[in-house]
């Protein structure tokens, strides 16, 4: 698991579900492609829905990497891309349940104009580390 870490000399996450720094742990790397809130069939998950939407990308990001033998926990980095400024709070949020108040990858948040398709919201780029004991190579 990344080992997180803040310091007194900068601002704080305060809950927000991110920590100031990750130290990325000994094993395989893994990039994912950014994830939106579509389901298996490219249905829109959750329209003008903000909570639903974040969920259904961490619950993508979560299948993808349990196909290699990961989980959440092995998140180093985060960057949330998303088009309205009111809607960070509820993003917060649901990170927060996803990694705990106090833990979770280093994180950017960047709103952007639009993402690609008018219905999303936002979308949610990780990159992982596995460990190697529980990585699993794709077919």
């Amino acid at each position: 698991m990344p080992a997180g870490f803040d310091s007194e000399q900068v601002w704080k996450a305060q809950g927000r579900g991110f920590q100031m720094g990750v130290v990325q742990p000994e094993g395989v790397v893994v990039h994912l492609t950014g994830q939106v809130a579509w389901d298996a069939n490219e249905a829109i998950v959750g329209p003008g829905d903000i909570e639903a939407q974040t969920r259904c990308c961490f619950n993508n990001i979560d299948a993808l990497l349990n196909e290699v033998g990961g989980t959440l926990a092995d998140i180093v980095t985060l960057t949330t891309y998303f088009t309205d400024r009111a809607q960070l709070p509820a993003i917060q949020k649901v990170r927060a349940e996803m990694f705990g108040s106090d833990k979770g990858p280093a994180s950017t948040s960047v709103m952007v104009a639009g993402l690609g398709h008018p219905d999303f919201l936002v979308e949610l780029t990780p990159l992982a580390v596995i460990p190697r004991d529980r990585y699993r190579a794709p077919d």
